[in-house]
């Protein structure tokens, strides 16, 4: 039997491994950078400051806005940038300096119909193979932080609003990393007891077992997350400081008086620059919501410099903009400043961190994972040079909470923002209203609500 082993092709062999290490020894830089980055970050070892100029925080449209609120330790950026804009639509009608929503009312209901809707979603597949592609990406995560605009407004319009005075955060809401792990084994121990029953023919017995598995876990969230009141007071001062108090409102109530039915004249804009989806077309994400009867998820898809101009239209008349974007990339939070100069990984490594923002998009590189809200822009001839960002990471991060992200930034790593229907052209809103073709469950479009 021969001793002489195969050479696999491809393999890091002894003579390869020699090669690359004379090649790494023969560049000085590289001692300095394995000398730099054993005592420091990467962010920190390659930042290059020298862009900053051109993106400091100076705008030609700046929107006058409240304190930028924290999410804390939870994922519920897109709740925080979506009553974030609402808060600043009902200041303005009342003239208050500033107040905030209760996003703890918001976040309990979005976990309770998720779970609801995770749920549904485990017998919809109990019929399938266990190895089923989707049911796996569904017992992958079943319920999580992140969400859409649509899905907020689903929440908005089945339960209200509220002041954050009536039902605030509890640790549990803003540390949520426990109470998602604990619902989430419940629901796949559902699944399982779900698939066996509906493979016996016991279909209705799945049924019955859904609905005793959802009381546990609503219990687990009011336990978690608070019993909201039924009625509360509404106290604020108006722009005269005249004091105000509205006594025994409920949500519902609440939502009606101060922000009606506004939020169903917005409409979600998406930039994917990928063959999979024409422009002018819209699109919805299978399997992808909280609220069981309520709109579903749509997004209007347009080019990058479309979305620009829409979103410079909703600036222009005083209202900030809800956008979805990657902050994976180049993301400082000691510094006001995103940029994708910022911080040179190909310098230093001779690896470029990107590609064409389509080739991201469909090998899995980049995609929306983090919502906050436009409120300011610099304009050079109407062209943006740089955007002003209002962030819920709290005011010890950026610059009093607000990042200036550079233009270039922006068209790489943003992929959604919220208008309202009004700037629209009519091909674009009959275009929004067609039926929208049904994507997979783990399309980029959806991310953000993982």
């Amino acid at each position: 039997m021969s001793s002489v082993k195969k050479k696999i092709p491809g393999a890091i062999d002894s003579v390869r491994q020699g090669e690359i290490l004379a090649s790494y020894a023969s560049d000085p830089k590289n001692a300095i950078v394995r000398h730099a980055l054993s005592r420091h970050a990467i962010t920190s070892v390659f930042y290059d400051p020298s862009h900053l100029p051109d993106v400091n925080m100076s705008y030609s449209l700046e929107l006058s806005t409240m304190t930028p609120m924290n999410q804390k330790a939870s994922g519920r950026c897109w709740i925080y940038a979506g009553l974030g804009f609402m808060r600043e639509t009902i200041a303005k009608k009342l003239g208050i300096k500033n107040f905030q929503l209760s996003t703890n009312y918001i976040a309990l209901y979005d976990k309770i119909e998720k779970s609801n809707y995770a749920l549904e979603s485990c017998l919809y597949y109990a019929d399938r193979e266990k190895d089923d592609r989707e049911l796996k990406w569904l017992l992958a995560n079943p319920v999580s932080d992140g969400g859409q605009w649509d899905m907020l407004v689903n929440l908005v319009n089945k339960y209200g609003l509220m002041p954050m005075e009536a039902f605030p955060d509890t640790y549990q809401s803003s540390n949520t990393r426990e109470t998602d792990w604990v619902v989430n084994c419940y629901i796949r121990n559902f699944a399982a007891k779900a698939w066996h029953l509906v493979h016996e023919g016991k279909a209705e017995e799945a049924r019955e077992l859904k609905e005793k598995t959802l009381e546990k876990i609503y219990g687990l969230f009011l336990s978690a997350f608070g019993v909201p009141p039924t009625t509360f007071d509404f106290e604020y001062k108006d722009g005269k400081d005249e004091r105000h108090v509205v006594s025994g409102l409920t949500a519902l109530e609440f939502k009606k008086a101060y922000l009606g039915d506004t939020l169903d004249d917005y409409v979600s804009l998406i930039n994917s620059p990928t063959e999979d989806k024409p422009y002018l077309k819209s699109y919805t994400i299978d399997r992808l919501g909280n609220v069981l009867e309520g709109k579903r998820v749509t997004h209007l898809n347009v080019t990058m410099e479309r979305m620009k101009e829409l979103i410079l239209k909703q600036l222009k008349d005083g209202s900030p903009v809800w956008f979805g974007s990657d902050v994976s990339f180049y993301r400082d939070r000691n510094s006001f400043a995103w940029d994708d100069k910022a911080i040179d990984y190909e310098g230093s490594f001779g690896l470029s961190v990107e590609e064409s923002k389509e080739n991201m998009l469909d090998f899995s590189a980049s995609a929306m994972n983090h919502a906050m809200l436009i409120v300011g822009v610099n304009l050079v001839e109407n062209v943006p040079t740089k955007w002003k960002i209002e962030n819920s990471w709290g005011t010890d991060n950026g610059q009093q909470g607000y990042y200036a992200m550079s233009a270039s930034w922006f068209d790489k790593f943003v992929y959604q923002a919220v208008v309202h229907k009004k700037y629209l052209s009519s091909e674009e809103l009959k275009a929004y209203l067609e039926e929208p073709t049904v994507l997979k469950p783990w399309d980029p479009m959806g991310t953000l609500a993982d």
